[in-house]
C-alpha cells in the first residue's frame, strides 16, 4: 500500500498532474522545531533543471497543514502538501493507448481497471518522492548525530558523466546509475533478526523508489568471491569498531556500531525520444511510440537526496522504536 513504517509512520498520497503531491507522517515526537524553510536544501538537491533531468519545475514549497503548532511539532500527525502547478498534461495522450516499454503504464493499466491516472505517471511518478524527502528532513532531525550521505558512483558505467549524459541524450536515449548511501553514528543494536533487519527494512523502503533495481550492503555480491578470512571484519574495540566494513555496518540483521554503507543500482529512464516497438492497447497491435515531454535523461543523478530520505525515515522508525528518541524532545534539543 501507500504507508511505511512501525512507530515512525509515513504515507504518501497524489498523482504527477493531479492538484498536489504529499505525506502524511505520524508518530513524531513532540517539540521538534520546524518550519517552511527547514526542506529547502534537500528538496533543492531533489529537484530537476540541471543537466539530464526534468526541465519541469515546480515550487516545491511545503504547506504544513497539521502536526505543528507554533514552530514545533505537537504530537498529531503532520501534514505536508505540495501542489502541483506546472505539470503539462497534453504531452501524455500520445501515450495514454501505448504503454511505455520499461514503465509502470501497461500493468498499471491491467491492475487497475482502466482506471490509473496516466498523466506523467500517475502515483507512479517520481513525483510522489518529493514527499518522501520532506519526511526525511524531520527524519535526519530525529536522528541526529545520526548523519547521512549520498552521492553518484557512477552514471552509464564510468565517472565521466557531462560527456556520456550528452552523447545519450544526443540519441534521445536516457542512463541509469549507482548511488551509495553512508549512514554515520550508528548506535549498535538498531533493528531485528529475519523479517525486520536492518537490510530487509532498508531495502523495503529503498525499493519504493522508482528505477531502484539492485541494492548491496558493504562489500555486496564482491564477498561471494571472497575467502572468510578476507571478508570477516576484525574487532577492534568495546564499540564494535572494525578493521575493515565488508559487512556494510550491519551483522544478523542488527547495526553493529559501524558505518551503514549500501549501493542502489537505478535503471535508465523509461521515458525516452528513442523510437521504441509496443503495442496499442485498444487493438493489442504492435505500435510505435516515441515519447515527448519533460523526462529526466538521468533519474540517478536526482536520487541521492531521495536516497538518504528512505535511509533516514527507516532509522528514524527503528530509534523511535528503541527509545533511543524520546517521545517528547526537550526545548533545549528540539
Amino acid at each position: 500500500m501507500n504507508i511505511f513504517g512501525h512507530t515512525f509512520r509515513l504515507q504518501i498520497f497524489g498523482e504527477s498532474h493531479a492538484a498536489c503531491v504529499g505525506v502524511l507522517i505520524d508518530g513524531c515526537p513532540a517539540g521538534l522545531a520546524i518550519d517552511p524553510g527547514s526542506f529547502s536544501g534537500d528538496l533543492e538537491r531533489r529537484r530537476g533543471g540541471s543537466l539530464g533531468t526534468t526541465p519541469r519545475q515546480e515550487s516545491d514549497l511545503p504547506r504544513i497543514l497539521s502536526g505543528v503548532f507554533e514552530g514545533r511539532t505537537n504530537g498529531s500527525p503532520i501534514l505536508l502538501v505540495f501542489e502541483n502547478l506546472r505539470g503539462e498534461s497534453g504531452a501524455y495522450e500520445s501515450i495514454r493507448h501505448t504503454p511505455r516499454p520499461g514503465h509502470a503504464d501497461f500493468v498499471a493499466l491491467k491492475r487497475f481497471g482502466g482506471f490509473a491516472d496516466y498523466r506523467g505517471g500517475g502515483h507512479f511518478s517520481g513525483r510522489l518522492t518529493v514527499g518522501l524527502v520532506a519526511a526525511g528532513v524531520i527524519a535526519k532531525m530525529l536522528i541526529a548525530p545520526l548523519t547521512i550521505t549520498s552521492r553518484i558512483l557512477e552514471v552509464g558505467g564510468g565517472q565521466n558523466i557531462e560527456r556520456q549524459l550528452a552523447e545519450a541524450m544526443a540519441e534521445g536515449d536516457s542512463l541509469g546509475g549507482v548511488v551509495e548511501c553512508r549512514a554515520k553514528n550508528v548506535p549498535v543494536g538498531l533493528g531485528e533478526p529475519f523479517f525486520d533487519s536492518v537490510e530487509s527494512l532498508l531495502s523495503h523502503m529503498v525499493f519504493s523508489i522508482g528505477g531502484v533495481r539492485g541494492i548491496e550492503f558493504g562489500a555486496g555480491f564482491k564477498s561471494a568471491r571472497m575467502r572468510g578470512s578476507q571478508c570477516n571484519d576484525a574487532i577492534l574495540d568495546g564499540n564494535g569498531r572494525t578493521a575493515t566494513n565488508h559487512a556494510g555496518g550491519i551483522n544478523g540483521g542488527l547495526t553493529n556500531g559501524n558505518d551503514i554503507v549500501f549501493r542502489v543500482a537505478v535503471k535508465p529512464t523509461s521515458s525516452i525520444a528513442r523510437q521504441q516497438e509496443t503495442i496499442d492497447t485498444r487493438t493489442g497491435m504492435p505500435a510505435l511510440l516515441s515519447v515527448d515531454g519533460r523526462h529526466d535523461a538521468c533519474i540517478a543523478l536526482r536520487l541521492p537526496a531521495i536516497i538518504e530520505a528512505a535511509t533516514a525515515v527507516v532509522l528514524a522508525d527503528l530509534m523511535i522504536e528503541g527509545r533511543l528518541v524520546p517521545r517528547v524532545l526537550p526545548a533545549a534539543e528540539a
